[in-house]
């Protein structure tokens, strides 16, 4: 039997081919194609240098629940400047139609795209959500992401798989062909297990290191999060295998996210942090904007000794093969 594929490095570990994986997984090595890119060196630079992703504004908020929520472009445009100025690599990004309501248009998401590009240039990362919020079926956000081309987008693994494992399969190999990163939205821990199973089905199509965010409190009916809640996720990471495989990292509702974001920090992973999580601070009091809440993660991150990643280093991390945020 071939021996497993050795590297010198984790950077040279990040950029085996997916035909080199998938042919190990074909021969029936996949164990040891998996323990050849476990990120198991708690020094190595890519996991060490932390993501902090801005969520500035989600899909349901709107003025109402603060006067700071940035809705239109130039307001996004604004957020991204002052969020990547107090630390954050990435913006999560959601638009809105004319009448304020979530869209998966994608000439919204190309307006609101130019206006962070005029203000922002080349120093934050843009990460395009394929959310259906209710109101878009899979064929929307697939016509979305095909329309678009975004570099980088997230995507809810239940959401992705409502037509069956096929169409999903179909589309993750579509955006891998197209070079579209998939950033993995999981809920539950029964989440986090069925992304195992499918990331070991060999040619299902998810990427040899997945990039995935945990979700804390979004089913809880307070809508707040939990260090227990995000615990049960962790431990499903953990015995899954996937944490030392994966990019992961976390967001969480309500006047818990930054506990949740601290530990996970403390774990290795990454931070979403913004106003489409949470409005208040721990005590209950309407946060002053969204800079203020990454710069108490970079507060975060310097306790734990967690070097910030830079635009190109995210980049990495999450999956991208450029940095502009349409492809070319």
């Amino acid at each position: 039997m071939r021996e497993a594929p050795t590297v010198s490095s984790l950077q040279d570990a990040f950029f085996l081919t997916s035909r080199q994986v998938l042919t190990e997984r074909l021969q029936g090595q996949s164990a040891a194609w998996r323990d050849a890119n476990a990120l198991t060196d708690p020094g190595a630079k890519l996991m060490q240098d932390l993501i902090i992703m801005v969520a500035p504004n989600g899909s349901r908020r709107g003025k109402q629940d603060h006067p700071k929520l940035p809705v239109t472009p130039d307001e996004l445009a604004d957020e991204a400047h002052a969020c990547q100025a107090a630390g954050a690599s990435a913006i999560h990004l959601h638009v809105r139609d004319q009448a304020g309501r979530h869209s998966l248009s994608p000439d919204a998401y190309r307006t609101a795209i130019d206006a962070i590009q005029a203000r922002c240039g080349s120093t934050i990362v843009t990460q395009v959500t394929t959310e259906a919020a209710g109101q878009f079926d899979l064929t929307q956000q697939i016509a979305l992401v095909n329309d678009l081309r975004p570099a980088a987008i997230s995507f809810s693994l239940t959401e992705m798989l409502r037509n069956g494992e096929v169409c999903a399969s179909a589309f993750l190999h579509r955006a891998a062909q197209m070079g579209t990163a998939i950033q993995f939205i999981l809920y539950t821990p029964e989440e986090v297990r069925l992304l195992a199973r499918l990331w070991e089905t060999p040619g299902f199509g998810i990427p040899p290191r997945p990039v995935l965010i945990l979700v804390v409190g979004r089913y809880s009916g307070s809508q707040e999060s939990s260090i227990a809640e995000f615990d049960q996720l962790h431990t499903a990471l953990t015995q899954t295998g996937l944490v030392r495989t994966c990019v992961w990292m976390t967001c969480a509702f309500g006047r818990s996210e930054l506990a949740c974001l601290e530990r996970s920090i403390a774990l290795g992973g990454h931070a979403r942090v913004g106003f489409e999580n949470a409005i208040v601070d721990a005590a209950g009091n309407l946060a002053r904007d969204n800079a203020e809440r990454v710069s108490l993660v970079t507060e975060i991150a310097a306790r734990h000794a967690r070097p910030l990643a830079g635009v190109q280093s995210c980049a990495k991390l999450l999956g991208m093969r450029q940095l502009g945020a349409v492809l070319a």
